[in-house]
């Protein structure tokens, strides 16, 4: 039986918002996945010093995201092990012989990944799916990963690339369409202005902040 295509969608999620749902719909189509996992961080290695909400907060805020899309997981395998922050780490524990990983990130995070944690095993782990928007450039290959760009494509077309017996690949895709950024929806809060807080998150995510008085200072 052919291997399930499974992406990993790592991130703080602090909120999750419409462009993060927005980019996992799309690459569920794009990459004709069988399901797509989002993986809230514990405290990312690069923002330990930040003021991130709690755990409890952002996974229900996720979970409520993705409760009409059943192709859309959470896993708490980071929140879990707090002591196991880095995607090499996540990689390996949701391994397994029936589905074949994907590791969806941004143009940002490629453009810094040879910084990350044994990221050359990484590499050889598993396929990566780096997501720019569209007409934005996209930086060399490290090591010798071999990036294939299929912006523009359709899903018949990468389902073509994905056949077969190959070693991991980078994909490159165009599938933000959203600005939408975490201080865009702090400083809705904070204007008390829920029209705008209604453009950028999901409307049970809108009433979930509201309630809990999330995001105001």
């Amino acid at each position: 039986m052919p291997l399930r295509r499974v992406a990993i969608y790592g991130g703080t999620f602090d909120p999750v918002h419409n462009g993060h749902v927005s980019v996992a719909r799309n690459v569920l189509k794009l990459f004709e996945l069988d399901e797509l996992i989002f993986v809230p961080a514990s405290v990312p290695p690069h923002k330990r010093n930040a003021n991130i909400t709690s755990a409890f907060h952002r996974f229900a805020m996720l979970a409520l995201a993705t409760e009409l899309d059943q192709r859309l997981l959470i896993s708490t395998v980071e929140l879990d092990s707090p002591d196991r922050p880095y995607a090499v780490d996540t990689v390996a524990r949701m391994q397994d012989t029936s589905r074949r990983l994907f590791f969806l990130i941004g143009a940002d995070s490629w453009a810094e990944i040879t910084t990350w944690h044994e990221w050359q095993k990484l590499l050889r782990m598993c396929d990566l799916i780096v997501v720019t928007r569209p007409g934005y450039g996209i930086t060399e290959s490290p090591s010798r990963a071999t990036v294939i760009d299929v912006r523009g494509f359709e899903a018949e077309a990468i389902s073509d690339l994905l056949g077969g017996e190959q070693p991991p690949r980078v994909f490159v895709t165009d599938s933000v369409m959203m600005d939408i950024s975490a201080t865009r929806i702090r400083a809705a809060v904070q204007a008390n202005d829920p029209a705008a807080l209604a453009v950028m998150v999901p409307p049970p995510v809108a009433n979930y902040i509201e309630k809990h008085k999330l995001y105001g200072n």
